[in-house]
């Protein structure tokens, strides 16, 4: 699908689900876009016409929740419950089609896609190319994944993307990805010709604003994964996370660089105090730290140019929505010097590398 402009909006809102609950977190999402979209209602023009958000905002990041190694208990076991019950199922056939318009409007929990309707209905009425990191359940069983998910103005699901390697401790909770997602078989379209729902866990798509991809957190620290998306052209980056620390903000100059792209990275912030009550961590906070609300993730959210430029951000210690507008032919310009897919890729020799025994020398 060719881009039909050149110079586009981007909000990143940087913000806390209502954790471990997805029906209020849904409605602060719906809030939170409105809000989005209200802030440039007075121009057209400035109107978002992508969004995106954190890493696991549906409907939780289990920050300090602890799942010891070696030994489980009754609260542990009672806490990846409420996880999965607040998670989100995505049907095996939802991929490029307009999986909404034959189904009835669901009520909560009146069926199993009640949740990713209500996304598709979200980006629909607001007509945005809308890309949120939820936490995915598996169709049968209780299997979790990180996954972030891209939905066009028209309700479709673009692309889904489960976390390669989830980092240290979120590996007792979240399974890793593959290269492909389980897809639905192949059915006949009207002209009864195959079709085979796209199933690519390592997605650039190219939509009528530019094509879009991107990893989840510390995979953007994998160079091959990055190298994929840049292999696939990829011009819009997004890269929600969990890490809030003063370093993330050069690692995303580095790729907005590295890839000769537009780099989104988004963050949650939150304290103590957007966790339910009877959240452990929480519990084992002393009167004066609760009092306090000291935040557990300070945000850092941020839009980057492909030259490293900070467009928008870095937002600290508190929730709000960045803005840019960007400019995709820029992005030839930007090339000039380098094109790491292209003319400074070397690509068959490095392939050919990677398929040579690495070895280190050693000084006589």
């Amino acid at each position: 699908m060719p881009r039909t402009k050149s110079k586009i909006t981007i909000a990143a809102v940087q913000a806390a689900p209502v954790s471990f609950d997805l029906p209020a977190t849904l409605a602060k999402l719906e809030d939170l876009i409105s809000k989005a979209s209200a802030s440039a209602s007075a121009d057209e023009a400035k109107r978002p016409d992508l969004v995106v958000l954190p890493e696991a905002f549906l409907s939780a990041y289990p920050r300090f929740l602890d799942f010891q190694i070696g030994t489980r208990s009754t609260e542990s076991r009672e806490w990846f419950a409420r996880y999965v019950k607040s998670s989100v199922k995505i049907p095996l056939d939802a991929i490029s089609s307009d999986w909404i318009s034959d189904k009835p409007i669901y009520e909560q929990d009146q069926d199993d896609f009640w949740a990713f309707q209500r996304l598709c209905l979200i980006a629909k009425k607001h007509q945005i190319y809308l890309s949120i990191g939820v936490v995915e359940r598996e169709l049968i069983g209780s299997t979790l994944y990180c996954t972030n998910l891209l939905f066009s103005p028209s309700g479709r699901l673009l692309s889904k993307h489960r976390k390669l390697q989830p980092t240290a401790a979120e590996r007792i909770v979240w399974h890793q990805g593959d290269d492909t997602n389980p897809a639905a078989p192949a059915t006949r379209d009207e002209k009864g010709e195959e079709r085979q729902a796209r199933d690519d866990n390592l997605p650039v798509v190219e939509t009528k604003i530019g094509k879009i991809g991107g990893l989840i957190c510390w995979e953007n620290f994998m160079p091959l994964a990055r190298y994929q998306l840049y292999r696939k052209g990829v011009e819009i980056y997004t890269a929600p996370t969990a890490d809030s620390r003063p370093t993330w903000l050069p690692a995303m100059q580095h790729i907005a660089q590295e890839g000769r792209c537009f780099v989104i990275s988004v963050n949650q912030y939150h304290a103590p105090s957007d966790f339910p009550a009877d959240y452990p961590p929480s519990l084992a906070l002393s009167e004066s730290e609760k009092a306090e609300n000291k935040p557990w993730s300070r945000g850092g959210s941020s839009i980057v140019g492909p030259l490293g430029e900070v467009l928008a951000g870095p937002l600290w210690d508190k929730e709000g929505i960045l803005t840019a507008e960007i400019d995709l032919d820029t992005l030839h310009g930007a090339r000039l010097d380098f094109d790491a897919a292209g003319h400074y890729s070397r690509h068959d020799m490095m392939v050919n590398l990677l398929n040579k025994p690495a070895y280190s020398s050693k000084e006589e």
